[in-house]
């Protein structure tokens, strides 16, 4: 698998550009989550932004998931995580043990995506791959 490069977007200009209001409360959601290196759930930004509505934490998540800087994944257990879109167009892994989220491109799954495109009736407008892994930190931690 591919490594994937940061790519660094500016979550408020996205927010601005797309009509919607920079207060306060937002700024600081969007100051945490541009911090972020691993997925990250909702509950979790707004247990840590005490002085933050609940509900805007969702609704923010929400406003840069549809612009198309943040990615969800669903849990195998019905639960969400988020985390940064770093390039337009990629995959996640997912560790079940600690719920470390990556990212990464590899040219011969969206080889196969454009074969499976070839042989289906219609249009293949997008695509989901996700990959439940044990992460390093974990593997290590186990064999100690």
């Amino acid at each position: 698998m591919n490594d994937v490069r940061p790519a660094r977007h500016d979550l408020l200009a996205v927010l601005e550009d797309n009509g919607h209001r920079v207060t306060s409360p937002r700024r600081s959601v969007i100051s945490l989550l541009e911090d972020k290196s691993d997925g990250f759930s909702a509950e979790e930004i707004s247990s840590e932004l005490p002085g933050v509505g609940r509900a805007t934490v969702y609704r923010t998540i929400k406003l840069l998931l549809e612009a198309g800087v943040i990615c969800k994944l669903v849990l195998p257990d019905g639960g969400s995580k988020y985390s940064l879109a770093r390039v337009e167009h990629h995959h996640h892994t997912l560790c079940i043990r600690c719920g470390t989220v990556g990212e990464f491109r590899d040219a011969t799954i969206e080889r196969l995506v454009r074969a499976i495109g070839e042989d289906i009736s219609g249009e293949i407008v997008g695509h989901r791959m996700e990959f439940d892994i044990v992460c390093e930190q974990c593997l290590a931690a186990s064999a100690t």
